[in-house]
């Protein structure tokens, strides 16, 4: 069985290639934001319906978990079909759901908006690494990724500021509903947008859909047996210590998965993931350090924003504003990664994540030892470090990771790295989350009155993990550069 031919080129001019790149980042950057903003809604969520524990917990990761289950099979469909009616498709659900959580009578509908609007988010994500893999070559794709880091970097800052704002001008009991109503004209406007200026990427085809669907079982049983118990790690001793046994669900599953993929690519068919990809270095290496890299960073920003709220008092929306400096700094080295990533190559990635490991200790030591009405203001300085190290991590490698991966399998391989990011994201949110509640219980004995001290013992501990992830990042960065080099030196 073949594919349908992808076309590997746009015939676009310059302009309309821009017009239709920033439509495409413009919604990955609100799907990103959804990741962090709804955050600091979840005490107003909690205000307004009574909802239990799990429900907030939820609300939260169960966006994640519908994220990380749609990537790949809407990368694969992405691929074989029409990216720009699969990107309007997950824009359009996006709407709908974000309008329902908008308007939700109580928690229930809620949280199945949100499970659906992650639904969306899997599928229109996909295809918005791939359009930008296939709309530009050689050293404009740096510069377009240099750009998608900038944005998403900003996204991932300012989340939690925009739902703190939200908050302050809606009021806590409704204001968390202006989290999801702002989605809403900015979707529809997108929408518009998507269908005047996004180009058709693939030629018509009359062959059916490949879709591998023991693969995608499979695949969606490993993903859930993996992510489930650390989305549920609160670090409360309340927490359930069975749910670990699913990580043996998840060893059987991915080795079903491996065994059924090879197999199925064996027979001539094309399976859900094509192995092949992790034995190109570059993407496997860039994969591993992207999922370590996005452990530590969405951790650092919750963890800062508990201890500013929790330990010094401080208001959402003011909580939040402490990391606009960190995302002005890291769009600005985004966009001068992108420029130099094909000159400079990986050591611009080890170079950032030296940098942000540097920025990560000054933000703690600034957290710990500053008084405590200078507090917000020495952490806001040490982010700025922190944001420009982060900027020459995210967009030069995600370059790096797709440089050698063939345009017809962009969707595919940018799902992949999105997985990976987002499970990432789940092991390192339920690390040091464990860690920082785990320490205020021991030390205070339950989650309320607990003195400023017990906040800083609590941040410590989390950031050392959050240290501990950038710096096995940082391990992956510089045995990948010395793998590359080596590399050279055979072939001399």
């Amino acid at each position: 069985m073949t594919e349908s031919p992808l076309t590997q080129e746009i015939p676009l001019t310059p302009q309309k290639r821009w017009r239709a790149y920033w439509v495409c980042v413009a919604v990955a950057a609100l799907t990103i934001l959804d990741l962090s903003k709804v955050n600091v809604a979840l005490p107003s969520i909690e205000e307004a319906f009574g909802s239990t524990s799990t429900e907030l917990q939820l609300i939260v990761s169960g966006y994640v978990l519908t994220f990380g289950l749609t990537l790949v099979p809407a990368g694969r469909v992405g691929d074989q079909r029409s990216r720009r009616n699969l990107f309007v498709i997950g824009l359009t659900l996006f709407t709908i759901t974000s309008l329902a959580c908008a308007v939700a009578p109580n928690s229930a509908v809620l949280l199945v908006a949100r499970l659906l609007q992650g639904v969306a988010a899997g599928i229109q994500m996909p295809q918005v690494i791939g359009l930008i893999q296939q709309l530009f070559q050689g050293p404009e794709r740096g510069k377009a990724f240099g750009l998608f880091g900038a944005t998403i970097g900003i996204a991932t800052a300012f989340g939690p500021t925009l739902g703190g704002l939200a908050i302050a001008i809606g009021g806590p009991e409704d204001g968390w509903r202006g989290i999801f109503w702002m989605n809403v004209p900015l979707s529809i406007v997108a929408i518009v947008l998507a269908l005047r200026l996004i180009p058709e990427t693939r030629t018509r085809s009359s062959r059916p859909l490949s879709l591998d669907p023991i693969g995608v079982l499979l695949f969606g049983v490993t993903v859930v047996a993996l992510m489930w118990p650390f989305l549920f790690t609160t670090g409360s001793p309340a927490d359930n210590p069975d749910r670990w046994w699913l990580l043996v669900v998840f060893v059987l599953g991915v080795t079903g998965f491996i065994a059924w993929e090879r197999h199925y690519a064996a027979s001539g068919s094309h399976p859900l993931v094509p192995l092949s990809l992790f034995s190109v270095s570059s993407f496997r290496n860039g994969t591993v350090l992207a999922s370590v890299f996005f452990a530590a960073m969405p951790s650092s920003f919750l963890l800062t924003t508990l201890y500013l709220q929790h330990g010094l008092g401080i208001a959402p929306v003011f909580a939040g504003m402490v990391s606009i400096g960190y995302a002005l700094m890291s769009a600005v080295s985004s966009w001068m990664g992108g420029n130099l990533v094909n000159r400079l190559g990986r050591p611009l990635v080890v170079w950032g994540l030296a940098i942000l490991l540097a920025g990560t200790g000054l933000q703690v030591l600034a957290a710990l030892v500053t008084p405590p009405a200078m507090t917000p203001w020495a952490m806001a300085a040490a982010m700025v470090i922190g944001g420009f190290g982060t900027g020459l991590v995210i967009s030069p490698n995600q370059t790096l990771t797709l440089t050698d991966i063939p345009v017809r399998q962009g969707g595919l391989a940018g799902s992949v790295g999105q997985l990976g990011q987002r499970i990432g994201t789940a092991v390192g949110t339920a690390v040091t989350l464990s860690l920082f509640y785990s320490t205020i219980y021991r030390e205070n004995g339950s989650a309320e009155g607990a003195d400023l001290g017990v906040y800083h013992d609590a941040y410590g501990v989390g950031m050392l993990a959050v240290a501990i992830f950038v710096a096995v990042a940082l391990a992956v960065g510089i045995a990948d550069l010395g793998a590359r080099r080596r590399q050279r030196r055979s072939l001399a």
